[in-house]
C-alpha cells in the first residue's frame, strides 16, 4: 500500500487521476477466446485437420478434449486475471446433447451450456462462424467458391450464426460481436480476383439480409495464410469498403492480419474517425500471422494508447486470439489477457492533455523527454495494487497456483 500511495503521488503530480485509471480498467471487458484451451479442435468430432492457412505447433500435455474440461480450464484462468472478461466463442464449439447437426443447421440450443457458463461467471459471449476445418472447404474455399453448393452451405451457416448471436444476445442481455473470417484463397497468382470477391460480396448480402437486435457485425481481413500465398479474398481493401457502404457492418483489425511494416495502431485512430465502434483481435504476429502469445511490447503499449488517448474505451471491442500448443494453454490465457490489461493501464497513467499540448504547441523537444521519463515512472506498484483490489494474483504469484493446477488436473488428463 505505502509502494502504491507513493507510486500514485508521482503520477498525480503529472496531472494523472490514478483511481479513475483503474475505475477504468475494471470496467473494461476483454473478451478471451475459446480455441486457446483446446489448440482450435472443437467439439464436432469430424476428425478434420485444423485448415484454413492456419496451425496451432505443439504438444503440451493437458489439452482439454470435452466442453467439460475447456470450461473448467477456462474458469481456472478467469481465477487468475482481474477486470470484466468475456468468452469469444467458435461455432465449432457448440455442445451436442442429442447428435450432432452439420454446421448449416446449428441453432440456439447447441449453445446453451456455454451461455449457462457465463451466466454462471458473468460473462458476456462474442460469437464467430467458423469456415475453416469441415469438408465442406473445398479448394480452400468457401463464401467465394463458384460452386454454388459450397458457397449456398456457407452462406446458410453464416445466418444460422447470426441467430444464434442473437438467442445468445437476448439470453445475456448483453450484445454478441459476430465477426465473420473465411481463408479463401490462392496459392499461386489467380486468374480472375474480381470474381471470387464479387461472389463474396454477394454471400455477405445474403447473410447479412435478416436484421436482429443485439448483433454487432464485423468483417475480418487477412493479407495471406498457410497456401494461400498469392491472394486472400478477403483483403484489408475489400471488407474496409464493404464495412463503410453498409451500415451496421464493422471492419475487424488483427494486428496479425497485415503487411510486417503495417501497424494496427495506426490504423484504429483513421477507424476511429469514420466508424461509431472498432472490433479489434488482439495477436502476436513472429515473421507471418503466427498467432503468438500477446507480449507487453512496444505494438501492444501504442495499441492501447490510441484506444485510450481518443477516449474510445466504450467504443473498442477488444478480443484476444493466439493459440499456442507448446506451452501450458491455461498459462497463455493468463499471461496474454494480463499483459492487454497492463498495456491499457500504461496508456490510462499517461497525462495525454499535456502530451498533446505539447505536441499542439511544437514544444517536441520537451514532449520527446516527457514521453522517455514515463518509462521509468512507477507503474508495476500501481499494477500490482490494481490485481490486489481485484482479487488476483499480483506479479508472478499467480504462476504457483496455475502449477498446483497442472499437477492435479492437467498432467492427469493423458
Amino acid at each position: 500500500m505505502e509502494r502504491y500511495e507513493s507510486a500514485k503521488e508521482k503520477y498525480r503530480a503529472l496531472g494523472v487521476d490514478v483511481e479513475g485509471a483503474l475505475a477504468a480498467l475494471s470496467a473494461k471487458a476483454l473478451s478471451m477466446h475459446c480455441w486457446q484451451g483446446d489448440d482450435v479442435r472443437g467439439f464436432e468430432g469430424l476428425g478434420e485437420a485444423l485448415s484454413g492457412g492456419i496451425q496451432a505447433t505443439g504438444n503440451y500435455p493437458g489439452r482439454a478434449r470435452n466442453p467439460e474440461e475447456l470450461m473448467a480450464d477456462f474458469e481456472k484462468a478467469l481465477s487468475l486475471i482481474g477486470g470484466k472478461k468475456r468468452i469469444n466463442l467458435h461455432a465449432s464449439y457448440a455442445v451436442f446433447k442429442g447428435g450432432r447437426v452439420d454446421r448449416d443447421q446449428l441453432r440456439g440450443e447447441h449453445f446453451r451450456p456455454w451461455v449457462d457458463f457465463a451466466k454462471k461467471n458473468a460473462l458476456g459471449i462474442d460469437f464467430n462462424p467458423t469456415f475453416f476445418s469441415h469438408p465442406m472447404v473445398r479448394d480452400g474455399l468457401t463464401l467465394s467458391s463458384p460452386d454454388e453448393e459450397v458457397r449456398s452451405f456457407w452462406v446458410r451457416h453464416g445466418r444460422a450464426c447470426r441467430r444464434i448471436a442473437a438467442e445468445i444476445a437476448g439470453a445475456l442481455g448483453s450484445p454478441v460481436l459476430h465477426n465473420i473470417w473465411i481463408p479463401d484463397g490462392y496459392k499461386d497468382i489467380p486468374a480472375d480476383r474480381l470474381g471470387p470477391r464479387l461472389r463474396l460480396k454477394r454471400s455477405l448480402d445474403e447473410i447479412f439480409s435478416e436484421q436482429f437486435e443485439g448483433v454487432i457485425d464485423s468483417v475480418e481481413s487477412k493479407v495471406f495464410g498457410i497456401g494461400l500465398e498469392a491472394y486472400t479474398a478477403g483483403s484489408s481493401e475489400f471488407y474496409l469498403n464493404y464495412a463503410a457502404r453498409h451500415p451496421g457492418v464493422y471492419n475487424l483489425l488483427d494486428n496479425g492480419h497485415y503487411h510486417p511494416t503495417e501497424l494496427v495502431s495506426d490504423k484504429i485512430p483513421s477507424m476511429l474517425a469514420f466508424f461509431d465502434k472498432l472490433p479489434l483481435h488482439v495477436t502476436r504476429p513472429v515473421r507471418w500471422d503466427s498467432d503468438h502469445v500477446v507480449l507487453l511490447d512496444d505494438e501492444l503499449r501504442e495499441i492501447a494508447r490510441e484506444i485510450v488517448r481518443n477516449d474510445a474505451l466504450d467504443r473498442v471491442l477488444i478480443g484476444l486470439d493466439f493459440f499456442d500448443a507448446s506451452i501450458n494453454r491455461i498459462a497463455a490465457w493468463v499471461i496474454g489477457t494480463r499483459n492487454m490489461q497492463k498495456a491499457l493501464l500504461y496508456a490510462l497513467l499517461e497525462p495525454y492533455g499535456r502530451l498533446k499540448e505539447l505536441q499542439d504547441t511544437n514544444r517536441f523537444t520537451e514532449l520527446l523527454m516527457l514521453r522517455e521519463e514515463l518509462k521509468t515512472y512507477p507503474f508495476g506498484d500501481i499494477w500490482d495494487y490494481w490485481c490486489e483490489k481485484e482479487g488476483v494474483p499480483a506479479g508472478e504469484a499467480w504462476f504457483q497456483e496455475l502449477i498446483r493446477y497442472e499437477q492435479e488436473v492437467l498432467l492427469k488428463r493423458g
